[in-house]
């Protein structure tokens, strides 16, 4: 597995996504899937505390065990987790962060990272909450999810003119079927020096060819756990006129599906890893083994091209 640089740290091009913990699988299918993506190479997971409920965490946590040196936990806070306990206001960052190591059973955060923008507290205040816990070595590197470059030149700004540390990675939604946010994304990584940790890499699966057109998805599948309205949009004929077109490029070229949206996202600018949730061992094993394959100049203007909209 090749490992990329993350700020002080080393990340495996493909990472874990523990979305699913406490979620859709419980402590002993977590332990499956951990010991699949340990075993496969993968050093960096990422869960969040409102995952599974606060689940996710505590699940993680066990399932690394006597393993946790030798992996890379990143962990996420802001989003609601009960009354009074969101947003990124410094007394809460804190408490917050308490609250993740307890849950994890570790004495650092390796990288802990702003769910969402709480743009009624300062960023400067915000970052300098961070800063604390870094200096107190119970985060290693800090990091921001669903930021625009407008709110990270603004984070970058902060941290210059107060000197205090600096977020190494943005997690924002990318995919080869929602590229909304790559130009925007990439432009202010690229300008302030962050890593992409792209979610939902795999379009909830589109991108793996479990779903097909005209048929019900898979039960127990992301998609199938859908309200009618929002699995009907997902699944509609013009996503999936562009997934048969990805498809076909990559069956042309002797590559699956699964191989080429996990590769062109591996071959963007600034990208650090690839994070895909798994409920399974095998998909861990799939997603693991999915890089490899370097697209030319050529492939990616073909590709822009059948995913243009």
């Amino acid at each position: 597995m090749e490992s990329r640089a993350l700020g002080t740290l080393s990340v495996s091009l493909v990472g874990l996504g523990c979305n699913n913990f406490g979620m859709r699988i419980d402590q002993a299918q977590t332990q499956a899937v951990v010991d699949a993506a340990r075993e496969a190479g993968i050093t960096l997971f990422d869960t969040a505390d409102v995952y599974g409920g606060t689940k996710s965490e505590e699940f993680l946590g066990v399932a690394l065990g006597s393993h946790r040196d030798e992996v890379i936990v990143a962990t996420k806070f802001g989003a609601p987790v009960g009354e009074g306990k969101s947003g990124a206001r410094p007394g809460y960052v804190k408490a917050a962060c308490e609250d993740s190591l307890r849950r994890l059973g570790t004495d650092r955060i390796d990288l802990y990272q702003l769910h969402m923008p709480d743009d009624a507290t300062p960023i400067e205040d915000t970052l300098a909450a961070l800063d604390d816990l870094v200096t107190a070595g119970k985060v290693v590197e800090i990091g921001c999810s669903n930021f625009d470059s407008t709110r990270m030149a603004a984070a970058s700004s902060a941290s210059s003119a107060k000197g205090t540390a600096r977020f190494t990675s943005v997690q924002n939604q990318l995919s080869l079927l929602d590229r909304r946010q790559e130009a925007d994304t990439i432009a202010a990584c690229e300008a302030h020096g962050l890593g992409i940790l792209p979610y939902f890499p795999l379009a909830s699966g589109m991108l793996t060819g479990k779903y097909r057109r005209d048929a019900e998805p898979p039960e127990g599948t992301r998609l199938a756990g859908l309200p009618s309205e929002r699995r009907e949009k997902a699944l509609s004929d013009r996503t999936f006129d562009t997934v048969e077109k990805l498809e076909a490029f990559a069956t042309e070229r002797g590559h699956t599906l699964l191989e080429l949206a996990m590769c062109w996202l591996a071959g963007l600018p600034t990208m650090s890893s690839v994070i895909a949730g798994a409920t399974r061992p095998d998909q861990v094993r799939d997603n693991a083994a999915a890089v490899g394959w370097t697209l030319t100049a050529d492939d990616r203007t073909e590709i822009d091209a059948l995913t243009k909209r």
